[in-house]
């Protein structure tokens, strides 16, 4: 029984670590923000099911370096985000207008998008105000 509860313990750790990061993060990066306090394979494996469950978005960087950004949970029905280039931040927008643009591209272009799941790249306000 207290291995069960030390997991829940971890995963609750890791969790709370990665909702406060509000950016995107590698693995390392939560290791280290983790303090040796959870595995490298418990962090992967929890990771590998929070992007599985929708609850992480993962990206391939240039680099080939995997990298992640907690999601937001939220009751609307279109899962709709912008994500800043230069500092990686994700908004949630939750827009009537997504339904608009995910009907258009099923019947003018024969594409069903995934509507669990759709992102513009672009700039935040913040850096935007940078340039």
């Amino acid at each position: 029984m207290k291995r069960d509860n030390y997991n829940t313990l971890q995963k609750d750790l890791m969790l709370e670590k990665i909702k406060s990061i509000n950016r995107e993060f590698t693995i390392k990066e939560l290791y280290e923000l983790l303090g040796g306090k959870v595995g490298l394979t418990t962090i992967y494996r929890f990771v590998d099911k929070l992007v599985k469950d929708n609850r992480l978005d993962k990206n391939i960087g240039s680099d080939n370096t995997c990298y992640y950004e907690y999601l937001e949970e939220c009751d609307c029905s279109n899962h709709f985000y912008l994500k800043c280039e230069s500092c990686g931040c994700m908004i949630h927008i939750d827009c009537d207008c997504i339904s608009e643009l995910v009907s258009h591209i099923s019947i003018d272009h024969n594409f069903i998008p995934n509507r669990e799941h759709i992102i513009i790249n672009g700039l935040c306000s913040n850096c935007k105000e940078r340039l």
